[in-house]
């Protein structure tokens, strides 16, 4: 159950949001018929020993409504309330989201990402502030608004979502706590201008580390998340801890030196934004390279190439980050196989 009610989600997230939160994408049996459990609590524990305060569940990943529940019962019992486990509102219909956020609520999750489905075309600004009012008041967890271009809105708006509209949810809606504000990507016009009108009112994040850890030297930034953070392994909280503390100069001599990643697996994932999707594999393959379990992931799937892998290992150990030496055959086993 909720660890607070929705008048009191706002409150809740001022004080225990903080830090960085990453993901966890599902692990799978090595036939896909079913997860691997050992593999999912180990990626779990991976997080925290790396210092993520947080981590998002994946759900984008073919899993069932039912695998989806039993992925986050596993991931609450294993973080034992030292991480803040994140619903991905990310099915196919607001019913099954409601269905699904319910589900996570009584599981023991304690926030949630909230997606809009791929079939979801609304004609008005309007129909996004229903569809988010009516999941909102379907749970008491506190919500991420998500603002990003991978919805589709930006023909209603270029910041993705209206700020009048926000503004109108935020008012009208408790249990928003934060925004993960991406709006107009790659422009930063969409976390500065939320950032200035609502963050006295809610927590406004980017969850961008090429953007975050800049703007980050400017305004405070209490919380980021959610991205794959765990590519760069404990290098990213170390960092958010240096911010913090005003270290300006360690926090820039850090940055500059994850340009060779950052460069290489940005110039991947802008290869499929025509997609409107995320590739999922190469997270989970990058994650793999630091110590993640890795395995395989039903279809549909983007896939992950020699290309790929080679390209990002390289990066990654140029960046200075610590990388696994097996094979790259290995990373589709899995390093806990079911």
């Amino acid at each position: 159950m909720s660890q607070y009610t929705r008048l009191e989600a706002r409150e809740w997230a001022r004080e225990n949001l903080h830090g960085l939160a990453n993901v966890v994408i599902p692990s799978f049996s090595q036939d896909l018929t079913k997860l691997n459990e050992k593999g999912i609590r180990h990626d779990v524990r991976r997080c925290m020993e790396l210092g993520f305060t947080g981590t998002l569940l994946v759900a984008e990943t073919a899993t069932t409504l039912e695998e989806y529940n039993q992925f986050t019962k596993w991931a609450v019992d294993e973080a034992k309330g030292k991480l803040t486990i994140i619903h991905h509102a990310a099915f196919n219909t607001l019913e099954e989201n409601i269905q699904a956020v319910q589900a996570a609520e009584e599981a023991g999750a304690a926030l949630v990402l909230l997606s809009y489905p791929a079939n979801f075309y609304p004609k008005d600004s309007q129909e996004i502030y229903q569809y988010t009012k009516a999941f909102a008041e379907s749970t008491n967890l506190g919500i991420v608004l998500f603002p990003v271009p991978l919805w589709g809105f930006e023909r209603l708006h270029p910041a993705a979502i209206d700020p009048k509209i926000i503004r109108q949810l935020l008012d009208d809606v408790p249990n928003i706590v934060a925004i993960k504000a991406e709006g107009g990507m790659p422009l930063i016009a969409g976390f500065t201008e939320c950032y200035q009108l609502f963050n006295d009112e809610v927590i406004v994040t980017t969850p961008l580390e090429k953007d975050a850890f800049a703007l980050g030297n400017l305004v405070p930034i209490q919380w980021m998340g959610t991205s794959n953070y765990e590519m760069y392994g404990d290098v990213l909280p170390k960092l958010f801890n240096l911010m913090k503390e005003g270290r300006v100069e360690e926090v820039y001599e850090q940055y500059w030196k994850l340009q060779p990643a950052r460069s290489t697996i940005g110039k991947f994932m802008a290869s499929s934004d025509g997609a409107g999707l995320v590739n999922r594999m190469l997270w989970k393959y990058a994650s793999w390279l630091t110590g993640f379990n890795g395995g395989p992931l039903r279809q549909p799937t983007m896939k992950v190439n020699s290309t790929h892998m080679t390209a990002i290992r390289q990066a990654l150990i140029k960046s200075g980050i610590e990388v696994s030496n097996d094979d790259d055959c290995q990373f589709f086993l899995g390093r806990y196989q079911d």
